[in-house]
């Protein structure tokens, strides 16, 4: 019986093996040509993957014009076509040995499959040995760039050789680069290849060189050097990091990264990620033995993983420790470095269902802020416990609960001085902090009316806030609230100064919010709008409630902002719930597109009406909310073309006839995917008192200007300046050039931003080469770019950045929110 002929093994190649060190950046091949370095063979089968999936339960169908030989030793003659599956080999002439399995095939050798397209001088070998040996290789990958050829490919198995092998992406017209080896051993069953001295060409200027390396040829990761990064700072002078990778298991591995800073000695990163079915986590950490520029050791660590217990319930970690107070400053490459004071570690597990959420967790802070003390660090939740629950029972009735419990604790204030030198240390003083547990529970029932074009929604709550405090803490509660109602302490009594270790507040909250929504169609310069018109009303009642014997352990003001106008409280936490009689006017307006549906226009308005005083205030504060209105909030959104965008955000103060907040940004979107960005913030303290300077008044004055200008279509310009006007000083300035070709780009930037909380600035100087199709090397330019010009990605403007989400730093943050 004759021996069916299996198709040869071919798709062994250097082609395969270095495409899958490419990294995940986007890759732009526009300026590349789309062109076949080797045109698709018309004999040939359509190359699908579906057809690869099942090549090997498929037989293998020859063609030819003409056999002759014996039967058994065929030579099939002119037109030879083999195919299986995805697979094809096409030849003048093939002989086979259906005895010893050797065969032999000569003249215009084609091989095609769903990954690959070969030609070839000639191919022999035997089928039984399974060893192989094709001659004058050109390739080209079918289902990614990439293309090359090989002198020559020895196979034995899974196992084979190249020789004298090239790779690129480029396109065959512009050879910007081209990886080349003599030798290159492929192992399939192990997964990687080995290459020896290797070399990368720049043009025809060699700027690599490697006299030995692994890497991988398929999904399997493989032990081995990542690339290297590069940089130059100010800070840290000459930076280089080499990643070394460790594949240590399938499901967990672990990267090395030893950091040579010439100012400050040698640092160790490292890396370790572990995944399973029911979750996954990562662990960073960091040492730095002797730091030279703090003459300390110092370090850093982090974890964030989860493990998902069932359907409904999650455990939750995210830890975080640095060694000491400077060391986000030091090492922190975004402005975000200097601005956080604190770290946040917790633990928790997690719960939601249909109509309920819960969770049972904790967390501690950290001070990374070297000018402050512990004192400025929230109290830490040690546990919290919290439950939700909300069911619609009617369509116009719904009831719901929130409830939570908390036990804070704070550890105890070293006091600092600044000394000589102008460093911050600690004195020796310490101040004891106390600590306690608070209830709060919120039922709720709502009354959800509505129509095609309005909505009535009463709401009744009633929250009840009860607490356990320290003696300490009760007494000090006791004394700043006797201080803020300027009475004589040396007239009191100890039992009058004594506070209630047990104090708790119980108030009714009635909301009533309503609106309607009117819209007609117009025509504004032949182009058809749907305009609408949406005034809503938002009425809140809360009586009055005597708090000042209540602790403040995570409460603060809301920042005055579109959102207050529609909360039931002004404040963030439970320690105060503010008394109101106030009424919120809105209106908004939007111009739909009718054809694209895109909005055109938007503006809104809003304004609250105190009918009375609100008396509730924080401790140390005697100002409270006046009869009368609040400051007016304007909003609005122009999109003048589809480049043109114009927004702004205003503040008024009728009262003291005073802009506390403008917010001004423009954009243009250029055709060649270039951006231009300006924004200019002013806000003003508005718990400043009335006689302050305006100096003294400005929270935050500052301009931002970004932008990205392609010169044309290989150059581009990149670059930031960012402006405090309050402190007549740069926060971050960056220039950089960009140069695209069809398969390489070079990012070059100079950077110059605020390093520390004295204002001085750092320079540094960041290069990158990306090797399309391959991966990067040099510092990672396109993370600060992302970060710095938003709609450096143009798919950045349309998303909503995860790091907004559960962020302290912002002005809406509230801890009790978010679990």
């Amino acid at each position: 019986m004759r021996r069916a002929l299996r198709l040869l093994p071919l798709p062994l190649s250097i082609a395969i093996c270095l495409p899958a060190m490419a990294d995940d950046k986007p890759v732009n091949w526009g300026l590349c040509p789309v062109t076949d370095v080797l045109p698709a063979f018309q004999d040939a089968p359509v190359a699908d993957k579906a057809a690869a999936e099942t090549r090997d339960q498929q037989p293998t169908d020859i063609e030819g014009d003409a056999l002759s030989g014996t039967s058994t030793v065929p030579q099939y003659q002119g037109n030879v076509a083999l195919k299986r599956g995805d697979q094809f080999l096409g030849t003048d002439h093939l002989s086979f040995d259906t005895e010893s399995g050797n065969y032999i095939a000569e003249g215009n050798v084609r091989y095609q499959d769903s990954s690959i397209r070969m030609t070839a001088k000639r191919a022999e070998g035997n089928q039984e040995s399974d060893t192989h040996k094709i001659s004058d290789i050109q390739y080209q990958l079918v289902d990614r760039r990439g293309h090359g050829g090989a002198d020559s490919i020895d196979l034995q198995g899974s196992v084979g050789q190249m020789h004298r092998s090239t790779y690129t992406t480029c396109d065959p017209s512009q050879p910007v680069w081209k990886l080349s080896a003599p030798q290159i051993d492929v192992d399939n069953d192990e997964g990687f290849g080995t290459a020896r001295n290797a070399v990368l060409r720049i043009g025809n200027v060699p700027v690599l060189w490697a006299p030995y390396f692994k890497f991988p040829i398929d999904d399997r990761r493989q032990t081995g050097l990542l690339y290297p990064q590069l940089g130059m700072s100010g800070r840290n002078g000459f930076d280089y990091a080499q990643p070394i990778y460790f594949n240590l298991a399938p499901n967990y591995d672990d990267t090395l990264t030893p950091r040579y800073m010439s100012k400050r000695g040698l640092m160790l990163d490292n890396e370790f990620r572990y995944l399973y079915d029911g979750g996954r986590g990562e662990l960073q950490t960091a040492y730095l033995p002797n730091d030279k520029l703090r003459d300390r050791d110092r370090g850093q660590v982090e974890y964030q993983g989860y493990h998902n217990i069932d359907p409904h319930w999650q455990a939750r970690a995210n830890i975080a420790w640095v060694s000491d107070e400077r060391y986000t400053e030091d090492f922190s490459s975004k402005l975000l470095g200097v601005t956080t004071s604190s770290l946040q570690s917790q633990v928790g597990i997690y719960g939601t269902g249909e109509n309920w959420t819960a969770g049972l967790m904790a967390d501690y802070w950290q001070n990374t802020d070297y000018t402050l003390t512990d004192a400025s660090l929230p109290y830490s939740r040690q546990p919290r416990l919290f439950a939700t629950w909300d069911k619609p029972l009617l369509p116009w009735l719904e009831v719901g609960v929130y409830a939570e419990a908390v036990h804070f604790t704070h550890d105890d204030v070293d006091q600092k001085v600044v000394d000589a030198d102008g460093e911050y240390i600690r004195n020796g003083v310490v101040t004891p902090y106390f600590n306690g547990s608070r209830l709060d529970v919120k039922p709720y029932v709502t009354f959800p009316f509505a129509g095609a074009s309005w909505y009535v929604t009463p709401t009744l709550a009633y929250r009840y806030t009860g607490y356990e405090l320290d003696r300490g803490l009760a007494d000090q509660t006791r004394l700043q609230a006797l201080t803020d109602a300027n009475v004589d302490l040396g007239t009191l009594t100890p039992d009058q100064l004594r506070g209630n270790t047990s104090p708790h507040r119980g108030v009714p909250i009635a909301s009533l919010d309503a609106g309607m929504f009117f819209d007609r169609e117009t025509t504004i310069g032949g182009t058809s709008y749907l305009h609408t018109l949406e005034p809503r009303l938002f009425y809140l009642r809360t009586p009055y409630r005597d708090q000042s014997d209540l602790p403040i352990f995570d409460t603060r003001d809301f920042t005055f902002s579109w959102g207050q106008l529609f909360r039931d409280s002004r404040y963030t936490g439970a320690d105060r719930q503010n008394d109101a009689n106030q009424l919120t006017m809105a209106l908004s307006t939007r111009f739909i597109n009718q054809e694209t549906g895109r909005e055109r226009f938007s503006a809104s308005i809003g304004q609250i009406l105190y009918f009375d005083d609100s008396r509730v205030t924080l401790p140390g504060t005697t100002s409270q909310v006046e009869q009368g209105k609040s400051a007016w909030i304007a909003d609005t959104n122009y999109a003048i073309n589809d480049r043109w965008n114009l927004g702004a955000t205003y503040q008024w103060d009728p009262k003291y006839k005073r802009e506390d907040l403008a917010s001004v940004r423009a954009r243009y979107l250029m055709s060649n995917d270039g951006i231009v960005n300006l924004t200019y913030r002013h806000r003003l303290n508005t718990a400043a008192p009335a006689t302050a300077t305006k100096e003294e008044r400005t929270l935050l004055e500052q301009v931002d200007l970004s932008f990205l200008y392609p010169i044309n279509q290989t150059w581009s310009l990149v670059g930031r300046y960012y402006y405090s006007i309050e402190d007549k000083a740069p926060l971050e300035i960056i220039g950089g050039v960009q140069w695209d070709s069809c398969c390489l780009a070079v990012r070059a930037l100079a950077r110059r931003y605020v390093r520390n909380r004295e204002g001085e600035l750092n320079n540094s100087f960041q290069i990158e080469f990306v090797l399309k199709g391959l991966s990067s090397i040099g510092q990672n330019t396109d993370r600060t770019l992302r970060r710095a010009i938003l709609g450096y990605y143009r798919d950045d403007l349309y998303l909503v950045p995860p790091a907004n989400t559960g962020d302290p730093t912002r002005e809406d943050y509230d801890p009790n929110l978010i679990p």
